[in-house]
């Protein structure tokens, strides 16, 4: 018998038994009544839903991966001096040798390990996803829909827009289709598909809830869509795509609130027309190289603009410009509004920002500044933006004379400077990421340092390290800059 019942259905059963009671052919009637319910069937014969997003989902679905990356923490080798119940309790499991008897050691490192997505964009092997995904993993490993696994080799990263490149090695793979990301609107249905939590491939439904949001500190480079469809932990690297089954965008991030983490209708995603700029740089070149000006800008507020004259907060202020940069060349100042670019208006300081980024080096453009109460054009030629991202090692070439296996860096110029709280002045390469497995992260190189020398040669741009690097022999003595705080490293 059920411990539980609907209430009316035991209801139901004691009047049966007073009835069997009082009369078995009324039990019987009452027994043939109840078995036939008139139920209100659909035809068979209809069609499915009439509003739907199946032909976009399952047009995309077998493009859309898990994926696996792991990568080996390194632990403190010794818990000396910790003391108190710390130090018992490593002794209790690990023996004397956890203070340097000859028990057994406590562990050294430990294999960490994450779940994301991506989307397969071309059929020989080539898959987008975050950088966060794979950042510092030592080991990458790809599930299709199909439920085959290969493991993954990083072709290359760019935190900047948190956008990375792998490859598998397979072919005839079913890649997306890339849509147009800029001929989006709010309002517009699009599908966030991924692998959220680890449960499997799931599609989840919205709309584009705005685009170009900027200044989330998501990413350094930021012009991302923000959709309600939910996306959760796992859904990184997948799919963004609109009611055709094309890739709008590659989903980054959420809102989350509290110490959940889950979805809160509110997510982002990396625009693909960006994801794919920033891909073509990496397959082409290893790296990404953008275009500058050599301009800090600010956003111009009402207030700022009631007290320089203009009509209304727009543009880019310009805070400072860079020496012997193509800003300086063109005669920008410090003040000076930048209205428009090449007749583009210019309506807050990111857009200026990003489209500067996304143009190509030695590329001329047309500047409407506002200055003094009046409007001026410049011209310029953009530049390459000084640094080169170090690739990572492939696992094809290793670079053995090189300490800095593992390690990316980039020139430092005056707006990354005063982003780490440095002087605009400060000279040398910045630290963009540190492989856990490296020597560099063992000797405690660590993201956000900037070297200023290698072996006692002055380092100011990525032609210095190289040089330097060439002429060690085995390990380089690096000076380097922490917050202010300079320290030699052995690498």
């Amino acid at each position: 018998m059920k411990p539980f019942l609907h209430t009316k259905a035991f209801k139901l059963q004691i009047a049966a038994a007073v009835l069997v009671l009082g009369g078995g052919m009324i039990a019987a009637h009452a027994a043939i009544d109840a078995a036939h319910v008139h139920l209100n069937l659909a035809d068979p014969n209809e069609g499915p839903a009439r509003i739907t997003m199946s032909p976009a989902a399952h047009a995309a679905m077998p493009s859309v991966v898990k994926i696996s990356a792991s990568k080996i923490v390194k632990a403190p080798t010794s818990f000396e001096g910790q003391g108190g119940e710390s130090e018992d309790m490593f002794r209790q499991f690990f023996g004397n040798g956890a203070r340097g008897g000859r028990g057994m050691q406590p562990p050294q490192s430990h294999r960490e390990g994450g779940l994301g997505s991506g989307v397969i964009i071309s059929s020989d092997g080539y898959i987008l996803t975050n950088n966060h995904v794979v950042d510092g993993a030592t080991d990458v490993r790809v599930t299709l829909p199909d439920r085959r696994e290969f493991k993954a080799k990083v072709i290359g990263t760019d935190p900047k827009t948190d956008i990375a490149v792998i490859r598998i090695d397979a072919q005839k793979l079913p890649s997306l289709t890339i849509g147009n990301s800029s001929k989006l609107q709010v309002g517009d249905a699009v599908l966030a598909i991924g692998n959220p939590y680890g449960v499997g491939q799931t599609v989840t439904a919205g709309i584009v809830s705005a685009t170009e949001r900027a200044n989330l500190g998501i990413e350094d480079y930021e012009d991302v869509i923000q959709t309600d469809a939910s996306i959760n932990p796992g859904n990184s690297g997948g799919a963004l795509v609109n009611d055709r089954g094309e890739l709008v965008g590659i989903n980054t991030a959420i809102l989350a609130n509290g110490s959940g983490g889950g979805n809160q209708g509110i997510g982002f995603a990396v625009p693909v027309n960006l994801a794919r700029q920033v891909m073509d740089q990496i397959v082409s070149h290893g790296s990404v190289q953008r275009a500058y000006l050599g301009v800090t800008v600010q956003e111009v507020t009402p207030a700022i603009a009631k007290a320089i004259g203009l009509d209304s907060p727009k543009g880019a202020l310009v805070g400072d410009v860079s020496p012997n940069s193509p800003a300086q060349k063109a005669g920008l100042q410090s003040g000076d509004v930048i209205l428009s670019l090449n007749n583009t208006p210019i309506l807050e300081s990111n857009q200026l920002r990003m489209n500067i980024s996304m143009m190509e080096t030695g590329q001329n453009v047309k500047l409407k500044v506002f200055r003094n109460g009046q409007t001026q054009e410049l011209s310029a030629m953009t530049a390459a933006l000084p640094g080169t991202k170090v690739a990572k090692n492939d696992g094809n070439h290793s670079n053995e004379n090189s300490g800095l296996d593992g390690v990316s860096v980039e020139s430092l110029d005056a707006e990354t400077a005063q982003q780490s709280g440095l002087s605009p002045n400060t000279k040398g390469v910045v630290v963009t990421g540190v492989d856990p497995a490296s020597a560099a992260a063992a000797a405690g190189l660590k993201q956000g340092d900037v070297i200023q020398e290698v072996n006692h040669s002055k380092i100011a741009n990525m032609n210095d390290l190289s040089s330097a690097l060439a002429k060690s022999n085995g390990e380089s003595l690096l000076l380097v800059n922490r917050n202010g705080n300079k320290l030699y490293l052995a690498v």
